[in-house]
């Protein structure tokens, strides 16, 4: 018989909206029993500083975020009872075996590029509804961005297609599956994960292991047994042959000429055909395979390059003259190797109308309060400065009527920008998803995704897109929002100063 908590396993392992800390459930009995629980909270969730020096960050996870919240509510009071143990969480319990969020989500598209401090995502609704949902949230959104940001910087290394393939590093299934999905908006031209392309009804991508001409006998005839079963067994698609399992110059290259030849591949193959490269020296080899391939005829056999590659190794290969027509990248982007642990937060921003902030020594960690929309701001086709406004203040009303309005910088009050009527036009970056607590998302395909991604990019100068030493577009707030913000740590600090207790 399966012990107590084994009867839950399997719903818990599909119900991602129990992914969370046990203390967003002990504030929440405190908001229940002192009749709390109904205040209108707003809270945003955001970041403060992009990995690895990046001048921005690239949203994905808003759609897993809108199911996660629709399984809140989901679980029978028992599952409670596994963490909220005793008679004195029995009403909470039974609350909780009901509670489903009914308020309203605001969010960016996947896709999107957004800066720090701006809300990647606003929830508006009850407080204890609210508070529940930011351990499971900020899991979704920090996995995703994480690797969809990283994805963007390797893509951006080079204008030649990107493969993710690196499930088999990802930090589990869920990691791996969403991964690739976050990696495929940020640019990466297909994953090797089917699962990631059957959800998303794009096809996955994959060639051959060196297990494969293996499996014939370590020997040269058994590499070219094996190269000609692959091409017998899957003509019609696509044919990627590995060609560096005992040596990529003197037989691996040979067997794969020989082999496409016998079996009637030639420039004429209308399904595409190449090789692939995984250790060595990839930029010598390449030229090197380039060579070979082209004296015999096979101009269009494409070199894929793979091998631990990364944004640095790719523009270096390149910048060598590297003769690579695509490249595959595995854990680089599926874990974000080098910056794996992305920092969006979720912070009350404002609770029964009265917009609140934390105060901090750290001044990175001061957050701007109030409910909250950002403005993007287009002139001659280029995006020039996002406005974070409180909703419905006079820059808000400004910027929505096309009227001039004038933006400062935060820290240097010296340094304004004005915008005179009819010189611009702009869009919000936050759009309502969830609205009383019903799902109000338009579909987008993964493609559709992946394109807006690339239109956003496109209208971003070079200088802001580049991966070493960018320049930073310009984010601002209102200055309503700047007003509001002082007057808050102004009366904070009146109230510390004069604290004391005897």
């Amino acid at each position: 018989m399966p012990g107590p908590a084994e009867a839950f396993l399997p719903t818990m392992d599909f119900n991602h909206a129990y992914c969370s800390d046990k203390y967003q459930y002990t504030m929440g009995k405190s908001f229940f029993e002192t009749g709390r629980k109904d205040e209108t909270a707003i809270f945003n969730l955001f970041y403060r500083k992009a990995p690895e020096s990046n001048n921005w960050a690239v949203v994905s996870g808003t759609r897993e975020v809108v199911e996660m919240v629709e399984h809140l509510g989901k679980m029978p009071p028992e599952f409670y009872e596994r963490f909220l143990p005793g008679e004195d969480y029995a009403d909470f319990r039974k609350y909780l075996s009901t509670m489903k969020f009914t308020g309203n989500i605001y969010a960016m598209r996947e896709g999107e590029i957004a800066f720090p401090n701006q809300p990647v995502i606003t929830v508006e609704g009850p407080l204890i509804e609210a508070q529940v949902l930011e351990t499971p949230m900020l899991c979704i959104m920090n996995h995703q961005m994480a690797v969809a940001t990283k994805a963007s910087r390797v893509c951006r290394a080079t204008n030649r297609p990107v493969s993710e393939f690196g499930s088999r590093r990802a930090h589990g299934p869920w990691a791996a599956t969403y991964g690739a999905k976050a990696a495929i908006i940020a640019g990466c031209a297909s994953t090797s994960n089917i699962l990631t392309g059957v959800m998303n009804d794009v096809p996955s991508t994959g060639t051959m292991a060196h297990s494969f001409v293996t499996s014939y006998g370590s020997s040269v005839e058994g590499e070219h047994r094996a190269f000609c079963d692959y091409i017998r067994t899957h003509k019609g698609e696509n044919l990627i042959l590995l060609i560096d399992t005992y040596d990529t110059l003197k037989c691996g290259v040979l067997n794969a000429i020989r082999a496409f030849r016998e079996n009637g591949i030639d420039d004429s193959y209308p399904y595409g055909y190449g090789i692939r490269l995984d250790s060595g020296d990839l930029a010598y080899l390449s030229v090197k395979v380039r060579d070979i391939l082209d004296a015999h005829g096979l101009k269009n056999c494409k070199i894929f390059a793979t091998n631990s590659l990364d944004e640095y190794l790719i523009t270096d290969l390149e910048r060598q003259g590297a003769r690579i027509d695509s490249y595959g990248v595995g854990d680089a982007i599926a874990t974000s190797k080098a910056a794996p642990c992305f920092g969006n937060v979720y912070k009350l921003v404002q609770i029964g109308g009265e917009p609140v902030l934390k105060r901090s020594e750290d001044t990175i960690k001061l957050i701007n309060p109030g409910f909250q929309i950002t403005y993007r701001i287009i002139k001659d086709g280029k995006f020039k400065v996002d406005v974070t406004c409180l909703r419905g203040d006079e820059t808000a009303r400004h910027i929505e009527a096309g009227e001039a309005f004038t933006v400062y910088d935060e820290q240097d009050r010296f340094k304004y920008k004005t915008f005179a009527a009819g010189s611009y036009t702009y869009r919000p970056l936050q759009y309502p998803v969830i609205l009383g607590g019903k799902d109000v998302t338009e579909p987008h395909s993964l493609a559709e995704k992946r394109a807006f991604y690339q239109d956003n990019l496109a209208h971003f100068d070079p200088s802001e897109r580049r991966l070493i030493n960018p320049h930073y577009f310009k984010v601002d707030i209102s200055e309503e929002m700047r007003a509001v913000k002082i007057e808050i740590l102004e009366r904070i600090n009146r109230e510390i100063e004069a604290f004391h207790i005897d």
